[in-house]
């Protein structure tokens, strides 16, 4: 097993190739396989070898939930012919990126991984448009959430009841398609109509747009202003 080269689990951050890290770019720069997702930028593909394949994971499968285990497929088997494979995911690889999924796969196949952090959607949405997250006056605290869960999980893991009571800041990731439904879910459970909420599409690119609006009146402006996915 000491043959098999490490699969590196890279994050590429949220969109912007210029938030790649230097590690990021050191493990892609001796990839033979590169499996990269749909949002990554091209540019960030740069940084492989000219000989390396290049695979948009999107090719292996068309729907998101069937393309799951032919990526854990690609990664093994080609790990075990020899190959230095880079799977590279937009944001960060374990912040609802499937990335520990990925790992537990690769571990159980007995195949070495490495894992490379990268910036997440949250963090670089904020940054780029000039929202803090945390700040000393307003929030000491955060709490990451995803607005679209498993829909094969029996039951739903989110607590909106503690979510609208939560002393912090909310960061909705995949929501967009859910926008009204997580909106009724904060006020009905008490959560303040007037508190600021944003909405930003397409984070760290040149192409992003942000809305602003109070809680109750979030999903009529984005609408209104055709704000979609990424966002």
């Amino acid at each position: 097993m000491s043959s098999i080269p490490t699969v590196y689990l890279v994050g590429a951050g949220p969109g912007h190739p210029g938030l790649l890290t230097l590690r990021a770019v050191e493990c892609l720069a001796q990839a033979d396989l590169v499996l990269y997702d749909k949002l990554v930028s091209p540019l960030c593909l740069d940084h492989a070898p000219a000989g390396a394949r290049r695979v948009c994971v999107t090719e292996l499968a068309t729907h998101h939930d069937e393309r799951i285990v032919p990526i854990h497929d690609a990664m093994i088997e080609a790990a075990r012919k020899g190959l230095r494979v880079v799977r590279l995911k937009g944001g960060d690889p374990l912040v609802f990126g499937r990335g520990a999924e990925e790992a537990e796969v690769l571990h159980d196949a007995g195949i070495p991984f490495e894992i490379v952090p990268g910036v997440t959607a949250a963090l670089g949405a904020a940054a780029f448009a000039g929202i803090s997250l945390t700040h000393r006056a307003c929030a000491s605290a955060v709490a990451f959430v995803t607005g679209h869960e498993n829909p094969h999980k029996p039951e739903s893991m989110l607590d909106w009841n503690a979510l609208a009571r939560f002393p912090g800041t909310l960061v909705i990731y995949m929501g967009m398609s859910r926008l009204d439904r997580i909106v009724a879910s904060l006020l009905s459970a008490g959560k303040d109509p007037q508190t600021p909420a944003a909405v930003v599409q397409s984070a760290t690119l040149g192409q992003q747009r942000t809305t602003e609006a109070p809680l109750f009146d979030l999903a009529r402006k984005a609408r209104d202003e055709g704000l979609a996915p990424p966002a």
